[in-house]
């Protein structure tokens, strides 16, 4: 089975998941990623750097006047957490601690299980329970890895009291030219979120210039929902065909010559902001370099299995493949399964009713009373940032929050 299906395909409902998207180190599904590799195509990734550097570099950019990461709906989380003193909460995506401090701030003698992937993160994290002794562990490792390293707390099924995951790429890895993330920062394509844990894993540049067009189309749909993949696809081919693709502004720049001028910013963001034509592209290879979505899945049955019957669970989300994802969760659905749909969404649908819109009419359908399923109950339906905070805070503007209880 060609890999583009392995890894694609059951993702062609934006929700299906498979478990090896990204295989381990060592495993057939690597050695088969190791053979696309062209053996005279010299290394084009990004050489890794030390989570001291980082974060030193981190500090230096806290000393300017733009923090490191503005946390997304931090009153309505801690409104919706409801948490109590001496209570367990696991915030499953630390990153710069914002959510996390202000947690600590509000209640006291809580303990915060501080997770991140990221290495720099998990290094906030230690610093943070410096400042909180006793409060903060901070523990390193991927949603799917979390459930073997808790138990060394003293942490097992129904012994957390709330959690929160906050989906997608944090500001502080966004803002790292070297972290290879960002289509306007001149970088290393790079986009490996723990890089420095996982030296050998394909980066974003392995991605571009191994991969065959079918594949590269394939995910730039699928994780994109990217319209013109055709002709960016064709772009990124030619391209690498005379010098490998290795810079982050150089696949953004190849990807805008496939466009005329006029259509490099004619896309607007939420904001009715322009928006480069090598967005969604750099979204897609972000999302399957990190294993996103099948991680995102694994961090909400690490929820489902650690809160205890009442305990609180807030999901952010920041674009329609987590949110989605994330709803069919919640509802119990087969996710695997193509999303049920009733027939007056199905009319819209074939009447040309964009996505957005489809999925604005979706939540209206779905009413202020929550859901119930086997293992949880809706608080409310979806909640998004006042317009206040996205004047303040623009990276807010895609961002979805919601809410369930562990029954």
């Amino acid at each position: 089975m060609p890999i583009y299906r392995f890894m694609v395909t059951p993702c062609k409902w934006t929700l299906g998941l498979c478990k090896d998207a990204i295989p381990d180190q060592g495993s057939r599904m690597f050695r088969r990623w190791r053979k696309l590799w062209h053996p005279l195509r010299p290394y084009t990734g990004s050489v890794p750097s030390s989570p001291d550097s980082e974060l030193k570099n981190s500090e230096m950019s806290t000393q300017s006047e733009k923090p490191l990461h503005t946390p997304v709906m931090v009153k309505e989380v801690l409104q919706f957490l409801d948490i109590k003193p001496r209570q367990v909460v696991l915030d499953l995506t630390f990153g710069a601690g914002g959510h996390s401090k202000a947690i600590l701030q509000s209640v006291p003698d809580v303990m915060v299980v501080a997770a991140d992937r990221d290495p720099t993160a998990f290094q906030m994290a230690q610093r943070l329970a410096e400042e909180y002794p006793g409060q903060v562990k901070p523990v390193l490792g991927r949603f799917s890895e979390v459930n073997n390293l808790l138990p060394v707390l003293g942490l097992g099924p129904g012994s957390v009291d709330a959690a929160l995951l906050d989906a997608g790429c944090s500001s502080m890895q966004m803002d790292s030219a070297e972290r290879g993330f960002s289509l306007s920062k001149d970088g290393p394509l790079d986009m490996r979120m723990d890089r420095d844990r996982y030296p050998d894993m394909p980066c974003a540049a392995d991605v571009v210039n191994a991969l065959d067009q079918q594949a590269l189309a394939s995910i730039l749909a699928a994780y994109g929902e990217e319209r013109h993949t055709r002709k960016i696809v064709a772009a990124i081919a030619q391209a690498r065909s005379i010098y490998p693709i290795g810079r982050t502004l150089q696949l953004a720049s190849i990807i805008a010559g496939a466009f005329p001028a006029s259509a490099l910013y004619a896309r607007r963001d939420r904001l009715q902001r322009p928006s480069h034509v090598a967005t969604k592209t750099f979204q897609a290879l972000r999302i399957f370099v990190n294993n996103e979505l099948n991680e995102l899945h694994a961090g909400l049955h690490v929820a489902q299995t650690l809160l205890r019957p009442k305990g609180r669970l807030c999901v952010l989300t920041f674009h329609s493949l987590e949110d989605r994802l994330t709803k069919r969760f919640l509802r119990g659905e087969d996710l695997a399964a193509p999303p049920r749909r009733s027939i007056r969404q199905r009319a819209k649908a074939q009447h040309g009713l964009g996505r957005e819109e489809h999925e604005e009419e979706e939540e209206n359908e779905e009413g202020e009373r929550g859901r119930e399923t086997a293992h949880w109950v809706s608080l409310k339906k979806v909640t998004k940032p006042c317009e206040e905070e996205v004047q303040e805070n623009p990276r807010a503007r895609s961002a979805k929050l919601r809410t369930a209880v562990r029954r």
